[in-house]
């Protein structure tokens, strides 16, 4: 690669140079995201929380859990929490409902992203099950419960920066996903009356 860059002229030398750079430079733009993603899940940066399995320990400390909803301003659904807040001990599981709408008279399919505030609990608020984990496809006129699975780990306590948290809020926004090729040419219309016989 040496000799063949000194074998260039010195406008090809500049040229295979800069096409260099902008590889190296698209590369680095295409693996970002994944990275950022990769980071903010180990490290719990900006209220990312953590996958796992339910806590092995579970002390007699509460915290209140506060949930939130919001949507992408281009998405249709209504989506709620059922209950704005929970009570739960540090390492118990618990489990909360969010409401989702389609008012739409076509299937609307969504994908929701989430986060925790303060970010610091990130680290700590560990989702055991979630419908955020799947994209998520409402028929017209429907509504369905989402049920959140989760607990904050009691090591939130040995952390300086997150044991002074009273309140965790964990909220999701819910953004269009389009439709998948096996779900797009659903009949979404209603069924014909049944004829009637005499």
């Amino acid at each position: 690669m040496i000799s063949y860059l000194r074998s260039l002229t010195g406008i090809q030398r500049t040229a295979a140079q800069a096409t260099a750079v902008a590889l190296f430079m698209a590369g680095m733009g295409w693996a970002a995201v994944p990275l950022y993603d990769l980071f903010c899940r180990v490290t719990g940066y900006g209220g990312t929380t953590q996958v796992g399995a339910g806590s092995d320990r579970v002390l007699d400390e509460t915290i209140v859990i506060r949930f939130d909803a919001s949507r992408a301003r281009d998405f249709p659904w209504e989506f709620r929490p059922v209950e704005r807040t929970m009570e739960i001990r540090l390492g118990e599981t618990g489990m909360a409902f969010y409401e989702a709408y389609n008012p739409t008279d076509e299937p609307v399919a969504g994908t929701a992203s989430y986060n925790v505030t303060p970010y610091a609990a990130g680290l700590y608020f560990t989702k055991i099950d979630c419908f955020c984990f799947e994209y998520q496809l409402l028929m017209p006129g429907e509504r369905v419960l989402m049920p959140v699975t989760f607990y904050v780990d009691p090591d939130i306590l040995d952390d300086r920066d997150a044991r002074d948290a009273h309140t965790i809020t964990l909220s999701y926004t819910f953004h269009r996903s389009p439709l998948r090729e096996d779900l797009a040419s659903l009949d979404t219309r209603p069924a014909e009356p049944a004829a009637v016989t005499q």
